[in-house]
């Protein structure tokens, strides 16, 4: 197996500060799998923007994934969002807002929107440690594939919870994640779960050595996928 990672960011928290408002990165990584049975690859490829400014911060992020298996499409999965925090009441407390739009083919997602608004808190907030939990609502307009291969359009309103972490020791050793469940408020067995989780080891200050595992599950369509990477992160604030 052969897995390439050229650029990405994982976690942008806690590196931005009074100067430093923008952080941008690039993504690319890969695998392939050979054997006497067959050939089978994946490709992963994501760019990211993020402003910072003391009220307010917004992040866009877009990631493809695409592979084969034995010749068979295996991943075809896009993914954009925009979202911002606002800064305007207490302290550690703010608003965030969203709109998400998915299509997976691993996930039976033909067509997906998420749009909603919430509120988050911050238990820590240093350059070493990081923990946040955020609750919400968002809208899902859904064009899905059951498992009967039976079209299925519609809407729901979900609630949406995360908790999102960054431990760093001594500075060279990074563990970050972000993880979240959507339930829909009409059916319980409809939800959908997204969970990330980061290992980083720093390199030097713009470049560190990474291993990187996500797992996402569609209840509705009885779908999931689990990735696993490895390589580099080079970043930069500006």
């Amino acid at each position: 197996m052969l897995i390439i990672c050229l650029v990405c960011s994982k976690s942008a928290l806690a590196q931005f500060n009074d100067t430093t408002h923008y952080h941008t990165a690039y993504l690319s990584s890969g695998s392939i799998n050979k054997t006497n049975d067959g050939t089978a690859y994946l490709l992963n490829n994501a760019f990211k923007f993020n402003i910072k400014k003391k009220d307010i911060s917004l992040n866009f992020n877009n990631n493809w994934i695409y592979g084969k298996q034995n010749g068979n499409l295996s991943n075809n999965d896009f993914s954009t969002a925009l979202d911002f925090n606002l800064y305007k009441t207490f302290p550690h407390f703010f608003y965030w807002g969203l709109a998400n739009y998915n299509t997976s083919y691993s996930l039976k997602i033909n067509n997906q929107l998420l749009a909603g608004v919430g509120v988050a808190y911050n238990f820590f907030d240093s350059p070493n440690t990081y923990l946040n939990i955020s609750n919400g609502v968002l809208f899902d307009a859904s064009n899905l594939t059951l498992p009967n291969n039976m079209p299925d359009v519609y809407q729901t309103y979900r609630n949406s919870f995360r908790l999102q972490f960054r431990f760093s020791i001594k500075d060279r050793v990074v563990i970050d994640g972000s993880n979240f469940i959507q339930n829909s408020f009409e059916r319980k067995s409809d939800y959908i779960i997204r969970t990330t989780t980061n290992l980083s080891f720093k390199i030097q200050k713009w470049l560190s050595l990474t291993t990187s595992l996500n797992y996402n599950r569609v209840n509705r369509t009885n779908s999931e996928n689990l990735l696993f990477t490895y390589g580099l992160i080079v970043e930069k604030w500006f």
